[in-house]
Order: C-alpha cells, then sequence, then structure tokens
C-alpha cells in the first residue's frame, strides 16, 4: 500500500494505490474529482496545550486608554500569540483549538467577543506535525492531479461525523481504531483538551493472528471480521472454523474462543494505552459520556464491553451522522474520518473568513 503507521513507506505504491482509489471513486461517482481534504495522523504528529494573552489598553474609537469592548481581531492576535511557541525547524502547526477565553476575571468563556475589558487570554491545543511528512502526502496527491483544500488530524475529522454536541460539551474521550494507528481526541467544555496517536491499530491484531496461526495476512484478516469476540468469554469454544496454514501443512481447525484469546490480548494492550492517554488529560472524572470507539477496529465484535469492562466508564460505538445523498455504507464506524472529511470540508467553506473557529462552533452547525 506504500503506507505504514500514517507516514509513506513506499512512494510509487502509494501512488499507485492513488490512482486506482482515485479511478474507482470517479467511475462509481461518476464525477471529476479536482480537489480533496485529507486526514493526517502518524507519530510526527504532537500535541499541547499553551496560553498567551493581549492586553486592550486602548479604545478603538478614541484611542484613550480604558476598558474597551472585544473585537475579532483581539482573537487573532491572542491565537497568533499562542503559535509563538519554540518549534524545531522540522515542524509546523496544524490546527490552533482554542478551549476557552478570560476577560480579566472573567473566566471559561467561549466567545469573548462583545465583552468589555482589559486583557483578554486565550487556551489553546495545538497539533503540531513533522514538515517533511505532510509535504510527501501532499505531493503525493497533488501528483495525481488532485489538488489539497487542507489537512486534518484524523480524530478531529472522526469525532465532527459521531460526536453529539452534549458529549462534547460534557466530556468525551474519541478513539479512532484505524489499522496502524489509535487516534486519541479529549472533549470538554466543548473544546480539545487532550490529543495523541498511538502506534498501534487493528492491523496489529490481524499480524497476531497470522502470526500465531500461521496463516496469510489476508486470511487472518477475513477470520477476524468473521469470528473474532474482543472479548473472549462472550465467544463460543464448540464454534470451530477451519484454517489454511502457510507452512503446507493444510488444514487446520480451531475454535472461535481460541482465536478471540489472542485478540482479546492486544484489545487490552491498546485500551491500556488509551487509559494512559486519558490520564495526561488530567480530567477523566469530568468524562461524563465516557468513550466513543470509531474506525475500523470499533467494529470488531463485543469491542464495546471489553473497554466497558477495562476502563470503568460508559461505553459505545461512533457512527457517522446521515447524510442525504450518501448510501448507507457509510453509516459504518470505518468510514467516520472520510465522513468527518466531508463535513469538515463543507463547514470550513462556511467559516472561510474567519480564524478562530472553535470544536464547539463546529458542531453548532450541525
Amino acid at each position: 500500500m506504500g503506507f505504514r503507521k500514517g507516514s509513506i513507506s513506499h512512494r510509487n505504491q502509494l501512488i499507485e494505490q492513488l490512482e486506482k482509489v482515485l479511478f474507482e471513486a470517479e467511475t462509481m461517482a461518476d464525477v471529476k474529482v479536482n480537489n480533496a481534504t485529507l486526514s493526517v495522523t502518524g507519530n510526527h504528529i504532537r500535541c499541547l496545550n499553551t496560553q498567551a494573552a493581549t492586553a486592550l489598553n486602548r479604545n478603538r474609537a478614541n484611542g484613550v486608554s480604558g476598558d474597551r469592548a472585544i473585537v475579532e481581531t483581539d482573537i487573532d492576535q491572542v491565537l497568533n500569540l499562542s503559535q509563538a511557541i519554540s518549534l524545531p525547524p522540522d515542524r509546523d502547526i496544524l490546527h490552533t483549538l482554542p478551549q476557552e477565553y478570560s476577560v480579566d476575571t472573567l473566566n471559561e468563556i467561549n466567545n469573548p467577543i462583545g465583552l468589555t475589558g482589559r486583557r483578554l487570554e486565550g487556551r489553546v491545543h495545538l497539533v503540531t506535525a513533522a514538515t517533511s511528512a505532510m509535504r510527501n502526502i501532499v505531493d503525493c496527491v497533488e501528483e495525481i492531479g488532485i489538488k489539497v483544500n487542507g489537512l486534518v488530524f484524523q480524530p478531529l475529522a472522526s469525532a465532527i461525523a459521531t460526536l453529539k454536541h452534549d458529549e462534547m460539551q460534557l466530556g468525551v474521550t474519541l478513539a479512532e481504531i484505524g489499522s496502524s494507528t489509535t487516534d486519541i481526541a479529549v472533549y470538554h467544555g466543548g473544546a480539545v483538551r487532550h490529543s495523541a496517536v498511538i502506534p498501534i491499530g487493528s492491523g496489529s491484531i490481524t499480524n497476531d493472528i497470522a502470526v500465531m496461526l500461521q496463516i496469510s495476512i489476508e486470511e487472518a484478516e477475513s477470520i477476524k471480521i468473521k469470528y473474532a469476540s474482543a472479548k473472549a468469554s462472550l465467544s463460543s469454544p464448540k464454534l470451530e472454523f477451519d484454517l489454511q496454514t502457510e507452512n503446507g501443512d493444510g488444514k487446520r481447525s480451531i475454535s472461535e474462543h481460541e482465536l478471540s484469546r489472542y485478540v482479546e490480548a492486544r484489545m487490552q494492550e491498546i485500551f491500556h494505552l488509551i487509559i494512559n492517554e486519558i490520564s495526561r488529560a488530567d480530567i477523566k472524572e469530568s468524562l461524563t459520556y465516557g468513550l466513543v470507539l470509531s474506525g475500523g477496529g470499533a467494529q470488531l465484535s463485543n469491542i464495546s464491553a471489553l473497554a466497558g469492562d477495562l476502563m470503568g466508564m460508559r461505553v459505545r460505538i461512533g457512527t457517522p451522522k446521515h447524510i442525504d445523498g450518501i448510501t448507507d455504507i457509510a453509516d459504518l464506524p470505518i468510514h467516520s474520518t472520510t465522513m468527518g472529511l466531508l463535513l469538515w470540508s463543507i463547514l470550513s467553506n462556511d467559516f472561510a473568513q474567519s480564524n478562530h473557529i472553535s470544536m464547539n462552533t463546529f458542531f453548532q452547525k450541525l
């Protein structure tokens, strides 16, 4: 495929795959694709919280010192100041996501425009990425004649497609379980409080099955989808199926329960890593809505039961919001990021003139 853990591993293979996907998409939809919005993830992604402030020391109307109403350019200035962090020369800021503002002694303000004060402070979540990784992705897509409109950190796109407004307000963690990474975004108060990339995904389960049972990757993926349970105790020790081994020994049988033990071991590892990331956000007790699982890995049987047992919180499977005119097959968790990118593109066009759109504002438009 030419892509591994969110980064390009073989450029020519990736371009060939992109050309194939583009042809199939244009043929199926009977349209010419000219531009696209892309999701990004990978080990190169880094996220942090920061803050900045500006003095509102002059009245814009008469130039006199004192309190004045906050305008859009004040917010722009605070957000620009928040980006003034020390970054290595090979890294760029991908997203600047406002969390909340303070005006003098007033705190936890979502939108301070029109409020009067002397000092405006903003707290911001920054997502940074390796410049070369982003440039290489864009170059490959542009190589096949597609203009790239923008790049979106994968769990942010998935969140727009799957999360509910109340979840984002009252606290929830989104875990997008992809093939090679699990992407995390923790929300509270309508904003991203923490995000991260875990370099393990559902593809690791497939590899484990292939190695343990000495079968091909293709067969391992097939039986994972058909027979595996994320929680072995909910699988059947009596239900058996045949395997075609790779070592020339021919067919052998394995029970659904035995297969699921391999799967559960890896899923437990992934969930413990998710727990670690939630702990880093330091707001676990405020996550009223617990955990929402999306991505292809979220389609694994009984995954929400295992997650609930291990994490001690509410768990649900996140499916994309339905969009009229798009086939129902797109409502599966595996399509969360794709549907989120579509919504992101639509909403970004609505807010094209603004530089400080919060995630809360995005959700209010849905």
